[in-house]
């Protein structure tokens, strides 16, 4: 484990982007593991802005989101599809083919579930996985629980969870009750996880999930146990 403390969110943002993009320009064909949430924007500013200088092409790369919504389309502005599109993928030039996000609206979501561990499976597994975390622990959308969920699934999203994105809805009974999460085995066999925290609010929680017991009570903990896990943290 490797835990980067950054002097503020802007120099958060940019040592994500600087990991991200040496990554995509090591490895042109790298498969990103991506996320959504506040956190990430930043990062992914910094690297719209490094592409837009010819620093990095995104052209050959493939990319897997965490989770979505269920039963929001992807052009819901509340959406996980519309955030990645509007937050990084229309501004950089990233075959939008090769941009997968959990199908929210699938007639058969459990096939659905199946269908996405397939399909990151035939890509060969994720070069490097972008995560958050949530107050609870919760990485994408695999919340506390009695088990570590292993596959991509779904999920009743916890209460702290909802509250914590009803300030993106009209209001809290808007937040949908379920979503679609990839689950803890894709998220270990990222060959990179690169885990941002940023604000007082997280400290707490990222201290229990990185040096506290592992436990699915506290999904990040299962983190403690991966081979390449690069964490940059700012609780200012």
């Amino acid at each position: 484990m490797k835990i980067i403390t950054a002097n503020d969110y802007n120099d958060l943002s940019r040592k994500a982007a600087n990991i991200i993009s040496a990554q995509v320009i090591l490895k042109p064909t790298s498969i990103l593991g991506l996320a959504t949430g506040s956190t990430p924007i930043g990062t992914y500013k910094q690297l719209i802005k490094w592409y837009e200088k010819g620093d990095i092409d995104f052209s050959m790369v493939t990319s897997v989101n965490l989770d979505e919504y269920c039963g929001l389309s992807g052009e819901s502005e509340q959406s996980y599809r519309y955030f990645m599109d509007t937050n990084l993928f229309n501004h950089i030039n990233i075959n939008k083919n090769k941009t997968h996000v959990p199908n929210g609206l699938a007639k058969d979501l459990e096939q659905e579930c199946i269908n996405y561990d397939t399909m990151i499976n035939d890509l060969g597994g994720i070069d490097m996985q972008l995560l958050g975390i949530g107050h609870n622990g919760h990485i994408g959308f695999n919340e506390p629980n009695i088990k570590f969920e292993k596959t991509t699934h779904i999920v009743d999203l916890d209460k702290s969870t909802i509250e914590a994105n009803a300030r993106f809805f009209d209001s809290i009974d808007d937040v949908p009750k379920q979503a679609i999460t990839m689950g803890i085995k894709s998220i270990m066999h990222a060959r990179h996880v690169l885990l941002i925290a940023n604000g007082p609010d997280k400290e707490e929680i990222v201290k229990k999930a990185l040096f506290g017991p592992i436990t699915p009570d506290v999904p990040a903990s299962i983190l403690q146990l991966h081979p390449n896990l690069t964490v940059i943290q700012c609780f200012k």
